[in-house]
């Protein structure tokens, strides 16, 4: 870093204002329904009732947990999360934060902590993983955005510090410590460079700049000017001073001479009628002015009280009148603890600044944020390399159109202490990402109106409501690139479901199609008993005929179905995988659904209720069949799928 380096219009006397300067690092309620000629079963109840007998799987203790917990009954809900993590930890992160939640709910706080805490350790959110994840994502994404510009000497830069740019028609206003006045100039005792005054270059054909001159004498006095602000028509311009209007230096009461706003008028050929703006004070700064496209806001930093950091953004209405409402800071989205300056907004309702507190290359480093129409920020990025380096970069300038500008840096193979750079934006950075979806009734495929959707961040903070249409769709409007979100969907009489997705880091659509199932579900003579419960088949080892423990959660179920039903029989159905023989296999199946259905006469249930058969190989649910050698080149899983029993409804 050169000695001589300018403070941009930060200090006067002192370097109380570096804040401006450049170097530092400072389920839902269900219905009882009964319909002609059908059995309504109501899964969680069931599932209820055979935990209580004793059988449990992590599936059905997740399912009565989570039905608990979307319906905000939190006290059920940590009594079912609790038997959960007592039968296994090896569970999705999610689950510990609901479990702390539930706990909360009991008053189980130092619990609750341990369960927040392991959710913060599973899903990297705790502040050390927070940080080290911030800083490897972060770096991915100036990674992602980098790449976009060319960038060269803009040809105007002296020996000294040359910075901070704005267009004014067909030339470039910058400010300059170049010393062009003789014998008589003033010097910064500092620096031992000229007060910065304001200089123009005409602008020709791709960005190039020709000899620049003094621009703006009645603008430019015996302190520091900076960063001009031009309206459209070229007639008023918003620009930084010292606090020095009328040949009177105001200072603060610690005797230092801080920066001002100020408002000049171009008449004829000659810029007048200097005034400075009203919500100036001798006691804090503002610099750096720039205008919104219709001119109505001016963006400014400071650090006037209400600041968040060292320096902030901030806006302030411009009436039709000529007068000015409240300054509004731009809140902790732009704003953080370090230097927010140097603001420039396009026509798109970008704002482009300079800041040191969000994380960057090194030094000050450029970023952009688009305003919601709310006019709130969501999220900023760094607009990357080259254009940002490991030294500090600000003071951006962008033509909407041409997409030429420049930039102010003192990078290594500067000329002075501060050069401007010509740039060339080559692709734009604009990853806008839109979030929408369709719910549907998972057994008919129909839609489902006025479904109830939620979505959350990867926090579970909720940011959007909405209800679904007509044709079950729901919009959630535009998303941050590469987010994880969860949607949550309710609807009455059906399991509410959360849905995870994650938006790509490019521009587009993410499409979310969400399937609910009935909580309380039709069934009829004929069909099987798996479908209102979701139930995984009965399959059987290699060549055996035994009741597995995987099977017997399983046939809790069923058993749970023919108690609350006592007029209900069913058929059992037992199959084999094709290796054996035909004759071998079929006695195999007969021995396993006779073994089936053992297990349930011996949990109670009559045996005229039930009928068993086997049927061997012959109806294999894949095309594994292995006949006539015996032999089949298919997978254990794929024929594991054909050892089988299933539970067709016979009578009700």
């Amino acid at each position: 870093m050169k000695k001589n380096r300018i403070l941009y219009l930060v200090v006067a006397c002192m370097a109380s204002m570096s804040m401006f300067a450049q170097p530092g690092k400072s389920k839902e309620a269900k219905a009882d329904k009964q319909y002609d000629k059908f059995a309504y079963v109501d899964a969680i109840k069931t599932y209820e009732r055979i935990a209580a007998k004793g059988y449990k799987s992590q599936d059905l203790l997740q399912k009565l947990g989570d039905s608990y917990y979307f319906k905000a009954d939190l006290d059920n809900a940590a009594k079912w999360y609790g038997e959960l993590f007592a039968f296994t930890q090896d569970v999705a992160p999610e689950y510990y934060y609901r479990y702390s939640q539930s706990l909360k709910a009991v008053k189980d706080y130092k619990k609750a902590d341990e369960m927040l805490a392991k959710f913060n350790e599973k899903s990297g959110n705790d502040l050390r993983a927070k940080l080290a994840n911030s800083q490897k994502d972060y770096l991915a994404q100036i990674k992602r955005n980098s790449g976009r510009y060319t960038i060269e000497n803009a040809g105007i830069n002296s020996e000294y510090s040359d910075y901070g740019s704005a267009y004014f028609g067909n030339k470039v206003i910058f400010a300059s410590a170049r010393d062009t006045s003789g014998l008589g100039s003033r010097k910064h005792a500092w620096t031992g460079e000229s007060f910065t005054n304001l200089y123009g270059a005409e602008m020709g054909d791709q960005g190039a700049l020709s000899e620049a001159k003094r621009f703006g004498s009645n603008l430019n006095s015996k302190f520091h000017e900076s960063t001009p602000a031009f309206t459209k028509d070229g007639k008023t311009v918003y620009f930084t001073r010292n606090n020095f209007l009328d040949g009177k230096k105001g200072k603060d009461a610690r005797k230092t001479t801080l920066l001002k706003l100020y408002k000049a008028t171009l008449d004829g050929d000659k810029w007048s009628n200097v005034t400075e703006l009203p919500f100036n004070s001798s006691e804090y700064s503002n610099a750096h002015p720039a205008l919104s496209a219709d001119e109505k806001t001016l963006y400014f930093a400071s650090n006037m009280p209400g600041t968040l950091g060292q320096s902030d953004l901030f806006k302030v209405e411009i009436k039709s009148d000529g007068t000015y409402g409240t300054p509004v800071n731009l809140g902790s989205t732009i704003n953080t603890e370090g230097r927010e300056t140097f603001p420039m907004v396009t026509s798109d309702n970008e704002l482009y600044f300079a800041s040191d507190g969000h994380p960057g290359l090194g030094g000050l480093d450029v970023f952009v944020a688009k305003a919601e129409a709310d006019g709130s920020y969501k999220t900023v990025q760094n607009v990357g390399e080259p254009l940002n380096s490991s030294k500090d970069d600000f003071a951006f300038l962008i033509n909407d159109k041409t997409r030429l500008g420049y930039v102010t840096s003192n990078r290594e193979g500067g000329q002075g202490g501060d050069d401007i750079y010509k740039f060339r934006e080559t692709k734009k950075l604009e990853c806008e990402q839109f979030l929408s979806g369709v719910v549907t009734d998972k057994e008919s495929g129909l839609p489902l109106a006025n479904t109830k959707v939620t979505l959350s961040d990867a926090n579970y903070k909720m940011l959007k409501e909405t209800t679904t249409d007509k044709d079950g769709k729901f919009d959630f409007g535009q998303v941050v690139c590469s987010s994880k979100y969860y949607i949550k969907s309710e609807k009455a009489e059906y399991t509410t479901v959360e849905t995870p997705t994650i938006t790509a880091d490019e521009s587009g659509k993410t499409f979310v199609p969400v399937e609910l199932e009935k909580a309380v579900k039709p069934v009829a003579v004929g069909d099987g008993l798996e479908k209102p419960f979701g139930i995984k088949l009965i399959y059987f080892d290699l060549d055996k005929s035994f009741i597995r423990d995987d099977a017997a959660v399983e046939l809790a179920k069923i058993l749970d179905v023919l108690e609350q039903y006592p007029n209900m029989e069913i058929d059992i159905r037992s199959h084999t995988d094709c290796r054996q023989t035909a004759k071998y296999n079929l006695a195999l199946s007969d021995r396993r659904a006779k073994s089936t259905m053992a297990w349930l006469i011996s949990k109670g249930i009559d045996k005229s209720r039930l009928t068993a058969k086997g049927y061997g190989e012959s109806q294999l649910v894949n095309n594994c069949g292995c006949e006539p050698t015996n032999k089949s080149d298919c997978s254990e899983e794929q024929h594991q799928a054909n050892r089988r029993s299933e539970f067709i409804i016979t009578k009700l």
